[in-house]
């Protein structure tokens, strides 16, 4: 960021201050795989908080964070227009829907599986 701004002729603060405001841009290094599980309002009622909560027991981090191994991002976001799926989580932009706990742990255990044979 030092970089950018010499670069840009701009302070540190201010190249900081847009890289923390914005969504699109990271401090740290996304995972392999981006799980993004909705936090809407169909997503809540169906019990996404339970699958998030699932989700981050399983992967032993919490929303916004990358697991050590850096194979997977978690992000809880507010809608992902899935409505008809509740609850749903995307994982690299491959939508899952009508979860439950198990069933989001289950996809992301064949992941790791995946993962680990290759």
């Amino acid at each position: 960021m030092y970089y950018v701004a010499e670069k840009l002729g701009v302070t540190t603060a201010k190249v900081i201050g847009v890289a923390t405001f914005y969504s699109q841009f990271r401090l740290e290094p996304m995972g392999k795989y981006v799980v993004t599980v909705c936090g809407g309002t169909a997503c809540h009622v169906s019990g996404s908080e339970k699958v998030l909560q699932a989700i981050c027991g399983y992967l032993k981090t919490e929303s916004g964070k990358t697991t050590p191994d850096g194979i997977f991002t978690l992000q809880k976001v507010a809608c992902l227009g899935c409505c008809s799926l509740a609850p749903v989580m995307m994982i690299n932009g491959e939508a899952y829907g009508r979860l439950t706990p198990e069933k989001a742990v289950a996809i992301l255990e064949e992941i790791r599986k995946k993962e680990a044979s290759e």
